[in-house]
């Protein structure tokens, strides 16, 4: 089995067992939700930056059905936006939250360059590190602002009709 390989199969196991472990039930239908939309944005940016020739990946999974690693774009990347989005700092400060950003971001970029410079899982064409950062920082923040939308993060508290000032006697 070649390195590759054992990458793939490795990042399958981890992220499973990943959110298997850190996914609380109270929250699996949220976590299904993150995933479902990580998985949309990244399906849609992936599959645009192969046929813009700005990466290539030579060795994948279904490599005769999708030129996007279908590991990383369509399972590990959307399972750590999972735990990014139910493991944020809501109540903390600015500063906190933005290290939380700066943390995953730079995290899956380290992960992503290593893979670039040692395996043939990507290669660089014309990209560089800093637009895999600018890229997943979005992605992170548009998963944000969407499950705090679906959430309801977003809307005013509703007055009771009791209250409300036109309803009173």
């Amino acid at each position: 089995m070649s390195l590759e390989r054992i990458i793939e199969f490795g990042a399958w196991i981890v992220m499973a067992i990943a959110l298997i472990y850190y996914v609380p039930k109270e929250k699996f239908r949220d976590s299904i939700l993150i995933f479902f939309f990580k998985q949309l944005l990244t399906w849609f940016s992936g599959i645009l930056v192969v046929q813009w020739n700005l990466i290539v990946y030579p060795v994948r999974l279904f490599a005769s059905a999708v030129n996007t690693s279908f590991t990383f774009e369509f399972f590990v990347y959307p399972g750590i936006c999972v735990l990014f989005n139910l493991y944020f700092p809501e109540h903390r400060s600015l500063l906190r939250k933005a290290i939380h950003y700066v943390i995953y971001t730079s995290g899956i970029t380290v992960f992503e360059v290593v893979l670039e410079n040692y395996t043939n899982l990507i290669k660089y064409i014309h990209w560089s590190w800093y637009w895999t950062w600018i890229t997943l920082f979005l992605t992170f923040m548009a998963s944000r602002y969407f499950y705090r939308w679906f959430r309801g993060d977003f809307t005013r508290q509703a007055v009771p009709v009791a209250e409300h000032p036109r309803t009173r006697r």
